[in-house]
């Protein structure tokens, strides 16, 4: 077993980098295709994208599901432990929304607005 020197870093290990909260962002609004997460997330490669799903539900973050159909289709989702991140990561969108804020004075650079009011009140 791998010693971290914080809890921080074990988080960080299993949903940091530049993807994977991107992907957990777009789960949180329920199942998702491939080809959507693709659609919604245009600058990663098919590649990553299976890679960063993979991982994900090796950490049990994720449930893969399989239709047994033709064509094949497959679907993800956040597993019940994976909706656990759903504060942390409207923490995470509300911290960004407030960072612009300062930064450039106002929000108007975040396209899609997912964070929740109620939990902007209480940051």
């Amino acid at each position: 077993m791998k010693k971290y020197p914080s809890g921080m870093e074990a988080a960080l290990e299993v949903v940091g980098g530049k993807w994977k909260s991107i992907i957990l962002y777009h789960l949180t609004t329920g199942k998702k295709r491939t080809n959507e997460l693709r659609r919604l997330i245009p600058d990663i490669t098919q590649k990553m994208l299976t890679q960063q799903l993979r991982e994900l539900e090796k950490d049990g973050i994720i449930n893969r599901i399989i239709y047994h159909e033709i064509p094949p289709k497959v679907e993800y989702e956040l597993s019940e432990y994976g909706l656990s991140l759903r504060t942390v990561l409207d923490s995470l969108c509300l911290w960004g929304e407030r960072h612009l804020e300062k930064v450039y004075g106002d929000r108007s650079a975040v396209l899609e607005v997912y964070c929740p009011d109620d939990t902007y009140e209480r940051l």
